[in-house]
């Protein structure tokens, strides 16, 4: 119980960390958020408790494959943010990412890539 804790406190404090970077600094901020973390925690939380190295492995290929259908909601938040305020700009990016995730896995599947 105690280690969940101590994953639980060491994950939430890098969230933490980045949002209070990004108060003080949108480029440092953005950095950080951009980094990969929490996939690095994730592997570290996995070679530590005992997971082998192909499911370590995979964990690391799916993330990657995982990633690049969110990266437009990047790109299209700002603008609509500009547009239609932060909460029904947050919702369109969230929709939207789930429609191109969906594509997406549709796509790679006719290359034996199965995401879903």
């Amino acid at each position: 119980m105690i280690w969940l804790i101590v994953k639980y406190a060491v994950t939430a404090g890098m969230v933490v960390l980045v949002s209070e970077v990004a108060k003080r600094s949108d480029r440092l901020g953005g950095l950080l958020a951009a980094l990969p973390l929490v996939t690095v925690l994730v592997l570290i939380w996995m070679k530590l408790e005992g997971q082998t190295q192909e499911k370590i492995a995979s964990h690391a290929w799916y993330t990657f494959w995982y990633v690049l259908p969110t990266l437009p909601m990047f790109l299209c938040f700002p603008v609509m943010l500009q547009r239609w305020g932060f909460w029904l700009a947050l919702l369109a990016s969230c929709l939207m990412t789930v429609v191109i995730f969906w594509l997406y896995a549709l796509v790679l599947h006719c290359f034996g890539i199965d995401l879903m």
